[in-house]
């Protein structure tokens, strides 16, 4: 007799976005608000240049990018600036997942939120407080 399992493929890039956007609509309405003109991108790795900007050689090192200027630093001269973004990298997020002990929608929340924390221009104790906060 011959035992078959089947196992799933990995979840792409449209599974990601939705447990990614499931995450924003936990967060407390006053952060909500000021996201609703954030741009969220899932791409499999982080391009060669934005990994040569940040020094990182390992494209695997790259989880989660926050592109853009923190809300409080936003001026009325930010005129014609690419809109902010968050850039969650699946390949890296999909080997940190296998890698460890948590689901992929803990994963994905915390790689998320740390970038939120980011527009918002928040400490890393803030970021794990609004974590908690979107649980």
């Amino acid at each position: 007799m011959t035992i078959r399992q089947t196992i799933g493929t990995a979840p792409d890039a449209t599974a990601i976005e939705a447990i990614a956007r499931d995450a924003l609509e936990r967060l407390p309405e006053p952060f909500r608000r000021h996201l609703g003109d954030i741009v969220l991108r899932v791409e499999d790795f982080a391009d060669e240049e934005t990994l040569a900007a940040l020094g990182i050689d390992d494209p695997f090192d790259l989880s989660g990018l926050y592109t853009g200027r923190p809300v409080g630093e936003k001026s009325s001269q930010d005129s014609g600036a690419l809109p902010d973004m968050i850039h969650l990298y699946r390949r890296p997020l999909l080997d940190e997942w296998a890698e460890g002990g948590e689901t992929l929608e803990a994963l994905v929340s915390h790689v998320l939120i740390h970038e939120v924390g980011h527009h918002f221009g928040l400490s890393d104790a803030d970021m794990h407080a609004l974590e908690r906060m979107a649980e």
